[in-house]
């Protein structure tokens, strides 16, 4: 399934589930971010992610390991325009772990939540119930984020903070939203796909 939508700018994007082949996007998109990105959302400055961590990013199985990315839809070559995950917990199948990344050029533009409403919709089909998600505290947007979609704290650890989003109250909230034009495209599109 791929989804078309604009950005809140009027960028065309589409977001598809993350492939094996993906690979070199994804380098090339990790390398775009700022060093401060990187560290906000890998919790290290790295420039290239190592080769464990790609592979681990690029197994996807659609059940345990839930990853869309989104692209230009004009400018098909380009790398990775940010990317989301969620992993099973293996302790408790109802629950993964989130995380998303965007990458600098496109930050406050929507996309991140666009990327979200997808994972929550396809989270939910597969039975999760609910996202857990450490954040940063100087990660101000990434916080922001997951406030606006009902996150609880959970505690703190190592001075990363811990919070739970209920699938179902995200999505509630992601819907009620009117200033990200883009989130109604999403959701028309899942909602006719998972009824066809």
């Amino acid at each position: 399934m791929t989804i078309t939508t604009l950005l809140n700018d009027g960028t065309p994007v589409c977001i598809r589930r993350v492939r094996k082949d993906d690979e070199q996007r994804l380098r090339d998109g990790i390398a775009q971010l700022s060093p401060q990105s990187r560290y906000l959302r890998f919790f290290s400055g790295m420039r290239e992610a190592p080769p464990q961590v790609i592979r681990a990013l690029v197994t996807v199985d659609g059940h345990d390991h839930i990853a869309w990315g989104a692209l230009r839809s004009d400018l098909p070559d380009t790398p990775a325009l940010g990317v989301v995950h969620a992993f099973r917990e293996a302790d408790d199948p109802a629950v993964a772990e989130f995380s998303v990344a965007v990458v600098d050029d496109y930050h406050g533009r929507g996309l991140a939540r666009l990327l979200t409403a997808v994972l929550l919709l396809d989270c939910q089909r597969e039975g999760l119930r609910h996202l857990s998600v450490n954040i940063l505290p100087e990660n101000r947007p990434a916080l922001t984020l997951a406030r606006s979609l009902g996150a609880e704290g959970t505690g703190q650890e190592g001075g990363v903070s811990q919070m739970d989003i209920t699938i179902d109250d995200a999505l509630a909230a992601l819907r009620a939203e009117g200033d990200v034009p883009g989130l109604a495209a999403v959701f028309a599109q899942f909602d006719a796909s998972a009824a066809a």
